[in-house]
């Protein structure tokens, strides 16, 4: 990445013009335990920098906090339902308090997996084959109609959070029943058998591609998270021009969702050397396993620098 671009990404805000931030983390989601690790690193960072910041993790008692307390605006670190989907930031812009990140509708949209899946379908961006199961009969259908293996997932979850690979019509059935206590609508897709790549934007620009590699079935909640095993590799492994199509694919696929300040995109690549997206994130995670950090430091930004630049969005984009 240029120096012209590298200066791009960082905010060239006083820590102090931020007023008084509010980083919201925690939450009940599944998420909860990332989540709670994400904030408190970001408010660290916040207040190593200067911010005058302070956390709140979101309980029954938050709506009365958001009135009571003086907040010039909020940084989101909240993972899944209640942070992530377009709730919080409805609740912040009713009352007028900047956010970071994406608006309601991006929010909403890129938490719905089903969804986000039409949208790109619509405008012809590749996603993987899929159906939506409510019952067995729909997995036996989903069995012949996409063939084995598959991939189970909750429609509404991040984290690979109730996600599982399987490789028979009673695994399926299994993992939909599991994958159910999560969500009420759960999502099944078509297997795609290759790399998989995490692509992250900040500012309106493509951070470097990541390579990732686990000897997991698949890049599930303990690859992420708790794994010392799991592989890094920036840069990515793919040509040139590859790495130009995946990150122009990651851009199209942002586009279309109304991604703005800071997102990860997820993408496989089959044997052919075609690349399938996955999902969008809009709150990524930000733990010292996290993908967002490493991009940015690849391109030259370390973790405060990161940090300041998504809240430099919430100035521009809402201030």
């Amino acid at each position: 990445m240029t120096a012209v671009a590298q200066s791009s990404l960082r905010s060239t805000l006083e820590p102090k013009s931020f007023g008084r931030v509010a980083v919201l983390f925690g939450g009940k989601s599944a998420e909860r335990a990332v989540s709670l690790n994400s904030g408190n690193a970001v408010l660290g960072a916040l207040l190593e920098a200067g911010v005058d910041a302070f956390g709140i993790d979101v309980g029954d008692d938050f709506l009365q906090r958001l009135v009571s307390e003086k907040i010039d605006r909020a940084f989101i670190v909240l993972h899944g339902r209640g942070g992530e989907d377009g709730t919080m930031q409805g609740l912040l812009e009713c009352l007028e308090i900047p956010y970071t990140g994406s608006g309601v509708l991006a929010s909403a949209l890129a938490m719905d997996k089903l969804r986000t899946k039409q949208v790109w379908q619509s405008l012809g961006l590749a996603t993987p084959a899929h159906a939506v199961l409510e019952n067995e009969s729909d997995c036996i259908c989903a069995a012949t109609e996409l063939g084995l293996p598959l991939i189970v997932k909750p429609a509404h979850e991040g984290s690979s959070i109730g996600m599982a690979k399987v490789n028979s019509v009673d695994e399926l059935i299994a993992a939909w029943k599991a994958a159910s206590t999560y969500d009420s609508q759960v999502l099944v897709e078509q297997w795609i058998q290759g790399p998989e790549f995490t692509v992250a934007s900040l500012r309106g620009q493509v951070l470097p591609p990541i390579g990732l590699g686990t000897p997991h079935s698949f890049y599930d909640y303990d690859a992420k998270y708790l794994a010392s095993d799991t592989q890094y590799r920036i840069p990515c492994g793919l040509g040139d021009a590859q790495e130009q199509e995946l990150k122009q694919l990651a851009a199209r696929a942002c586009d279309a969702i109304g991604i703005a300040g800071w997102a990860r995109t997820d993408v496989m690549q089959d044997a052919q050397g075609k690349f399938w997206l996955l999902e969008v994130n809009t709150v990524p995670g930000m733990t010292d396993h996290s993908l967002v950090p490493m991009a940015a430091r690849a391109a030259g930004l370390d973790f405060q620098q990161l940090v300041l630049a998504i809240l430099a969005d919430s100035v521009q984009a809402r201030g």
